[in-house]
C-alpha cells in the first residue's frame, strides 16, 4: 500500500468514527442497552469493541490471542469487558479518545474501514439512526470484503458465483453471467458481511444465495 492509499484509508476511518460519535452524543443512556445487529452484543458492547480494536497493535494482537487460547470469540469478549466503562458517557469519552488512532492488528488497514462502517450500522440500524455513508468509504470496504474469506471476517464465499450491482454507484462486482444481486453499496457490504437486511433492500435472482 502506498503512503497516499494508507493516508486515504485512515482519513476515512477517522471520519466514520467521528460520525458515529456525533450520532451517539445525544443518545439517552437507556438506549445503549438495546440489542445491536451483532448477536449477543448490545450497543454499549459494540462501542466497547470498537475502542478495543482501535487500541490493538500487531504485537498486542498476537499476545492477546495466545492468552485467549487462539479463541477469537473469547478474545473479543475479554476486550469488550475491558473497554466497556461503568456508564455510556464514560465509554463515549473513551471512544472519542481513540478517533485519531492508526493502530491495527496484523491485517490491512482496510479492515479498520470495514469495521468502522459495518459496526457503525450494527449500532445505528437498531436505533433507527440513518447515515448517508460516503461511497468512497463503502466501496473500498466492499471490495476488501469480497477478497477476504469468511473465516477471516470477510464475505468472499458468500458472494461466490454472484454478480453484485451497486445501484447507487453504477458498479458491478463479479461476472455478468452470474445471478445478479442489486442494492445500494452499503446494503451489499452489510450482506456480504453476514448482516440481516430489511425486506426489499436487495433484489435479483442471486439474493437467496447471498442471504442464505
Amino acid at each position: 500500500m502506498s503512503a497516499r492509499e494508507w493516508s486515504t484509508v485512515w482519513a476515512a476511518v477517522h471520519e466514520e468514527r467521528r460520525a458515529l460519535s456525533a450520532d451517539l452524543a445525544e443518545l439517552p443512556p437507556e438506549r445503549w442497552a438495546e440489542s445491536s445487529l451483532c448477536p449477543g452484543w448490545d450497543v454499549h458492547d459494540v462501542v466497547a469493541h470498537l475502542i478495543d480494536s482501535a487500541k490493538t497493535t500487531r504485537i498486542g494482537f498476537v499476545r492477546r490471542l495466545i492468552a485467549a487460547r487462539f479463541d477469537f470469540d473469547r478474545d473479543n469478549a475479554i476486550g469488550v469487558a475491558r473497554e466497556r466503562r461503568a456508564t455510556p458517557a464514560e465509554t463515549m469519552a473513551a471512544f472519542d479518545r481513540i478517533i485519531p488512532e492508526t493502530k491495527t492488528p496484523p491485517a490491512a488497514p482496510a479492515t479498520r474501514l470495514v469495521e468502522a462502517v459495518v459496526h457503525g450500522e450494527d449500532i445505528r440500524r437498531p436505533l433507527g439512526i440513518g447515515r448517508s455513508t460516503p461511497l468512497e468509504h463503502v466501496l473500498p470496504a466492499l471490495r476488501y470484503q469480497l477478497r477476504t474469506s469468511t473465516a477471516m471476517g470477510g464475505g468472499r464465499e458468500r458472494a461466490q458465483g454472484l454478480c453484485l450491482i451497486a445501484s447507487d454507484a453504477d458498479v458491478a462486482l463479479g461476472s455478468g453471467s452470474d445471478p445478479e444481486v442489486r442494492g445500494t453499496a452499503l446494503a451489499l457490504l452489510l450482506a456480504v458481511s453476514g448482516r440481516r437486511l430489511r425486506p426489499g433492500e436487495l433484489a435479483g435472482p442471486g439474493v437467496p444465495a447471498l442471504t442464505a
